[in-house]
């Protein structure tokens, strides 16, 4: 487990300095008009978009299927310093309570360009496994990645970034301090496992308030509803 955040401290302000298209999110400021099949158009409006370098993302559940057939989830402690921020931002109505210091979120990372090689499939399903092995240090065969359902956008009101589901059958107690990516959010929080029932809900409490997580948790649940229960698994870490 990573270390406890306390405070976070707002050096400086460079909205005014730093243009939309510097940083790790792009913001493009767009006059559009619709173009409708009658050959009518629009009037004109205006439209933000919020797009990353790198735009798609992979979410991976990690889960393990218990002798007795109850199924426990490995989540990832993150902090989200812009949640982090919302105590002190005026323009929040209602003001969370208690406030958020971090977020229990399944293990997500983006796709880059070195992971288009074979396809769809095969760049989400190696992301994924990269992503358990540096957010909380669990190495998983890519033979062992399973769909989670369709993709989704969780915010397309104003950003283009869809995220991909899937999930994985593992030892959770196997595993090792992430190596993480050298950001320093990562400093903070690591893996906690929960049996499914509490994840869900704690997902109904807010307590766990990520909608990326509620769904994977809630098509696990659904999937194994649906499937004869598997009283065993093969480690990744076993030998073939």
């Amino acid at each position: 487990m990573g270390k406890k955040i306390r405070d976070i401290e707002v050096l400086e302000d460079q909205s005014s300095e730093k243009g939309p298209k510097e940083g790790f999110l792009r913001l493009s400021r767009l006059l559009l008009r619709n173009q409708y099949e009658d050959g009518t158009t629009s009037a004109t409006y205006p439209c933000d978009v919020i797009s990353r370098r790198f735009v798609d993302a992979v979410t991976i559940l990690l889960y393990q299927v218990m002798e007795d057939g109850s199924i426990r989830v490995g989540l990832r402690e993150n902090l989200r310093a812009p949640v982090f921020l919302r105590s002190r931002n005026p323009k929040v109505l209602f003001p969370d309570d208690p406030p958020y210091t971090t977020l229990l979120e399944t293990v997500a990372g983006v796709l880059e360009d070195g992971d288009k090689g074979e396809g769809l499939d095969a760049a989400l399903c190696k992301r994924a496994a990269e992503e358990c092995h540096e957010e909380v240090g669990i190495q998983v065969e890519l033979s062992d990645i399973e769909d989670l359902g369709a993709a989704s956008f969780p915010t397309p009101g104003i950003g283009d970034e869809k995220v991909y589901f899937k999930a994985v059958a593992c030892d959770l107690d196997v595993a090792s301090l992430p190596q993480g990516d050298g950001s320093v959010m990562e400093e903070v929080g690591g893996l906690v496992i929960l049996d499914l029932p509490t994840a869900l809900a704690a997902c109904r409490s807010g307590r766990i308030a990520d909608m990326k997580t509620e769904i994977a948790l809630t098509r696990l649940r659904d999937q194994r509803d649906s499937s004869p229960t598997i009283t065993s698994y093969r480690s990744p870490v076993d030998p073939a």
